[in-house]
């Protein structure tokens, strides 16, 4: 499913313009967006919390021209999805393509 696809899905189920349903997705995905960059936890009870994490600086190999490189440290984004969701996709069938 794609953003086009969720607001449409939403929009089905709540009756609303899928021009306001759009507006009000942009919004959060900016919302939550901002909020990490600045450290924050943004936690959707039931759904999960997005977060930002350190990750270290480390020395990694070109398998192309075999040399070592270094990575800088940087933060990178992280969701971690809450009990309910985790469970709901546990129970989920598994289909066969």
């Amino acid at each position: 499913m794609n953003k086009s696809e969720l607001v449409d899905a939403i929009a089905g189920r709540t009756l609303l313009p899928a021009t306001e349903v759009a507006e009000v997705v942009d919004e959060l995905i900016a919302v939550v967006s901002r909020a990490v960059t600045r450290g924050e936890k943004v936690v959707l009870s039931g759904f999960g919390t997005f977060l930002r994490q350190p990750r270290a600086r480390r020395v990694a190999r070109n398998i192309w021209a075999d040399q070592k490189v270094t990575v800088p440290a940087r933060n990178v984004p992280v969701f971690r999805p809450g009990k309910p969701f985790r469970e709901a996709v546990a129970r989920s069938r598994i289909r066969r393509t």
